[in-house]
């Protein structure tokens, strides 16, 4: 089961030297960090990115084109999965963008962002940036991290036990539920990025300049108003629900799965906890064993340890990284955790089970 760590963490030999984030020199991470920019890699790689945008915007025409010319069909189920895909690969791009892997300027990458988010997809670009900056900056740390705040799944035992009695049955059923659940996650991440926009929510875009808010806002409208036209102008309501339901679902599973690996069922630090930027993104962190068609499919975050590391790294870079941090964690003593991706969804699924249960039993239904 992966716990709360009291201050200091687990093989955490070394501690920051500079007290700092980890970037100043004498720390651990800044001699890693200058390794890692003598190898070039933090580089840009313009011309894969342009290279696997066009692809990608391709494949979505591609996509939609089929779609039209299937019509009024019941196969179109199947241009449902194909899409599914493809915007979990627009995702990914979005990812990238937020960021600042794909080009040197910020104004680029933003604008790449919102194409990518707001306009292709239908998520939320500033929004989720903020959101996922805090992550970055305190993965698996309770009360900082928000992919861990309280929601529909109980990361922590404390959480699971604050809950009242429907929230304490989800969580002990948590670990079955929690790959039907990503089917929603689509819908969820689509809900989340319109409340953000109307400056609702905990990460709301309240603070976000009034044009930047307009644009995107805009941007996500016309998203929604292009995909329902298209999908009620071409199929019939019984047809468009399906499809919409389906394509949505694979999204948020797809996408669910993709992220799920990364963190979940690591170490989870408490509110006190204190250590150096090396050790907090390296031990929290979980990268997923593959090849190139495992790249290709998670978009890169199976390098999560890398990319936690150097979250600006170009993602064809990571891979190259890896080598590199991973000797430089074994000769620091840094446990470096790598598993298979079947192995990712154990650990996880094995987490949640026992954060889960057993929960007052009292408060079964």
């Amino acid at each position: 089961m992966t716990t709360i760590l009291p201050a200091g963490g687990p093989r955490s030999r070394a501690p920051d030297r500079t007290g700092a984030a980890g970037n100043l020199r004498g720390s651990d991470y800044a001699v890693l960090s200058r390794e890692v920019r003598r190898a070039g890699l933090l580089a840009r790689r313009p011309g894969y990115y342009w290279v696997k945008a066009a692809t990608n915007l391709l494949l979505l025409a591609a996509g939609w084109t089929a779609f039209v010319l299937v019509g009024p069909s019941w196969w179109q189920l199947a241009v449902a999965a194909f899409l599914a895909a493809a915007f979990t690969q627009t995702a990914f791009l979005g990812h990238d963008a937020g960021h600042q892997q794909i080009s040197g300027s910020k104004r680029v990458n933003v604008l790449l962002g919102r194409l990518h988010g707001n306009l292709l997809v239908g998520l939320g670009y500033g929004w989720w940036v903020a959101k996922h900056n805090r992550h970055h900056a305190h993965p698996n740390r309770v009360g900082r991290d928000p992919d861990i705040a309280t929601g529909a799944i109980a990361f922590t035992r404390e959480n699971a036990q604050a809950r009242g009695a429907p929230g304490v049955w989800l969580a002990r059923r948590q670990a079955w539920l929690f790959f039907p659940m990503l089917l929603l996650e689509g819908f969820h991440l689509h809900l989340a990025s319109a409340r953000a926009m109307a400056g609702r929510g905990a990460t709301s875009q309240a603070s976000t300049p009034g044009t930047a808010r307009l644009v995107e806002g805009a941007l996500l409208l016309a998203h929604a108003a292009g995909y329902l036209t298209l999908l009620l102008w071409v199929l019939a309501p019984a047809q468009a629900v399906g499809f919409l339901l389906l394509q949505q679902g694979l999204f948020g599973l797809y996408l669910g799965c993709s992220f799920a690996p990364n963190h979940k069922g690591m170490p989870i630090f408490g509110k006190d906890h204190e250590a150096d930027f090396l050790r907090r993104q390296v031990l929290t962190a979980r990268n997923i064993r593959g090849g190139r068609i495992t790249d290709f499919a998670l978009g890169g975050l199976n390098y999560q340890i890398e990319h936690h590391l150097f979250p600006s790294m170009p993602r064809p870079n990571l891979r190259r990284a890896q080598a590199l941090v991973r000797a430089f964690c074994a000769h620091h003593d840094i446990a470096y955790c790598e598993t298979s991706l079947t192995g990712s969804y154990a650990q996880v699924l094995r987490h949640l089970r026992a954060v889960g249960g057993p929960l007052r039993p009292e408060l079964e239904y």
